[in-house]
């Protein structure tokens, strides 16, 4: 599928720093998420159900329609009808829960207690039919140090034209300033961040290189469900169904599932996600996805394998060999492995130690998933791409579709692809890099190039090449060879500089005039210095 193009979009942004700001000094940064976005959720649904009871309203006035009627008894039995807004995944929301009657009241002394109130007729209302959901707003305003003026401004705020999806039909409006909270608050939550936040240029990646069209998209740390919405965004963009894909989570922190919860429901994403420790409590153990992307805890340890059954069918061999309390990271590698269909594709965020270490409970991982042709490619990534870790990371992309028999992909068995984006990447600030577009097209062009047939049908594909400095396809035996380490620099090699026809001598001798030089007026500069001293 080829790519469609996207609409120019709104910009908001210092509308929504200054609502962050109206929680400043009574709520720390790291919980202002806990705050406006409940409240963005609540507005989200409010607005849906009032844009449903409008067009309702439209067609039963309409002599055109279908729906056309001038009994009164009848307009109103439709415009009460639930099935009429759940057709449209709209829930009819009762008035004390809209967002209409929340800015009506924003000025009121008890404005804390209706916002609780709010949730809890919201969180009734959807848990009717959607049970998972229950839970989803619990009531957090009248305990907190907020004043009824600071919540009332909060209201205020977010009722800006600029943050009406009902104002703005054409822009995902609630979609961003959920995902722009989400960024801000990685940033003041530090490491804990993690838990629920991927930058998205990565998650752009992943996704584009897989290319999730449809099937069982599975997360087993989810967190926000940042995974599956930029999953989202790849179909719509490529002029794809969401109702082709099924999404399937695990997170082991309630609160950040209710964030995923939410995230996925603004949406309108059918989902399953649930809450526990994947590693100890696998909540899907039957489940078999077409594509896993995730992003795990990075070298957790004393994680307690212990705790496994000796017959656990994730594991590649006995629990003594093929784990080790250190570090969780290739018990992770063992369990999206074990969710795989016999199609699928994994790609997953993994700290650089992965790719070399020596501990036998990792390292023999590693071998047995080279050895068994598990590995599809490897990419490392630049250094400040994530906001909350300064750990080194690399992305595995694991395969159970290397055979080429499935028409689309040539047979790759015996390789493994290494791509090294170290030197890749825009510094948007001075501690963060992202990559660009063009990055993200480049690696995913070549990881297409290299795994498609060349006679692919489905649309011309570019013939792959090796280039020095960036990418390499290393046969299993070269792997091997490097005793079975995966860094992609053993095999890319140092990129190729263009000579520029000048001599070494001829260069030396200018960078010797050149410093000489610069030494002079270093000399300069320092008795200019000494001579205002003495003058004060």
């Amino acid at each position: 599928m080829s790519k469609t193009t996207v609409k120019a979009d709104i910009n908001f942004e210092q509308e929504l720093w200054k609502a962050a700001n109206e929680l400043r000094g009574a709520v720390a940064e790291n919980q202002y998420k806990d705050y406006v976005l409940p409240m963005i959720f609540l507005k989200h649904m409010s607005e849906r159900y009032e844009m449903r009871k409008e067009e309702l309203t439209t067609l039963l006035h309409d002599k055109t329609s279908n729906y056309f009627t001038t009994d009164e008894a009848e307009i109103n039995y439709v415009l009460e009808d639930a099935d009429e807004y759940l057709s449209k995944n709209v829930y009819i929301i009762p008035k004390q829960a809209t967002w209409d009657y929340l800015k009506a009241n924003a000025e009121q002394d008890n404005i804390k207690v209706i916002v609780d109130d709010a949730f809890d007729l919201l969180d009734a209302t959807l848990a009717q039919f959607r049970p998972d959901l229950k839970g989803i707003l619990p009531r957090i305003f009248v305990k907190s140090q907020l004043t009824a003026r600071q919540v009332g401004g909060l209201i205020n705020l977010l009722s800006n034209p600029k943050l009406s999806q009902k104002e703005n039909p054409e822009s995902d409006v609630l979609g961003r300033v959920y995902e722009y909270y989400i960024g801000k608050f990685a940033l003041a939550e530090g490491s804990g961040a993690g838990q629920f936040f991927t930058p998205g240029s990565i998650v752009r990646l992943m996704v584009e290189m897989i290319e999730p069209y449809e099937g069982k998209i599975f997360d087993a740390a989810c967190g926000s469900g940042g995974m599956f919405v930029q999953s989202l965004k790849f179909l719509e963009s490529h002029g794809g169904d969401k109702r082709k894909i099924s999404i399937y989570g695990q997170e082991r922190y309630d609160g950040t599932l209710r964030l995923c919860k939410m995230n996925l429901a603004l949406r309108d994403l059918s989902f399953d996600v649930r809450l526990g420790d994947s590693l100890l409590n696998d909540q899907f153990p039957d489940l078999e996805a077409d594509y896993i992307i995730v992003n795990p805890p990075f070298n957790v340890s004393q994680w307690h394998p212990e705790d496994l059954p000796e017959n656990d069918p994730r594991l590649f061999g006995p629990k003594e060999e093929f784990t080790t309390d250190g570090n969780a990271n290739f018990m992770w590698m063992q369990t999206f492995w074990s969710h795989l269909s016999n199609k699928g594709t994994a790609s997953v965020v993994m700290a650089n130690g992965a790719m070399t270490s020596n501990n036998k409970g990792e390292k023999n991982v590693r071998e047995f998933m080279v050895n068994n042709s598990m590995i599809d490619c490897i990419v490392r990534l630049p250094d400040k791409l994530f906001l909350t870790t300064g750990i080194p990371a690399c992305i595995f992309i694991l395969s159970k579709n290397r055979d080429g028999k499935d028409g689309i992909h040539r047979e790759r068995k015996n390789e493994i692809l290494f791509i090294d984006t170290s030197k890749m990447g825009t510094m948007e600030s001075r501690k963060l890099r992202v990559f660009t577009d063009a990055d993200i097209d480049k690696v995913a062009a070549t990881y297409h190039a290299w795994r498609n047939k060349q006679d692919s049908q489905a649309e011309l594909v570019e013939a792959y090449n090796n280039i020095d400095g960036y990418c390499y396809a290393a046969t299993l035996e070269e792997v091997r060879n490097q005793d079975y380490k995966l860094t992609p620099g053993i095999y890319v090699g140092t990129e190729e500089v263009e000579d520029d026809g000048i001599a070494f001598e001829d260069k030396m001798a200018s960078l010797q005039a050149t410093l000489q030089e610069q030494f002079a007026k270093g000399n300069e500069l320092q008795q200019k210095i000494l001579e205002n001293f003495n003058k004060l």
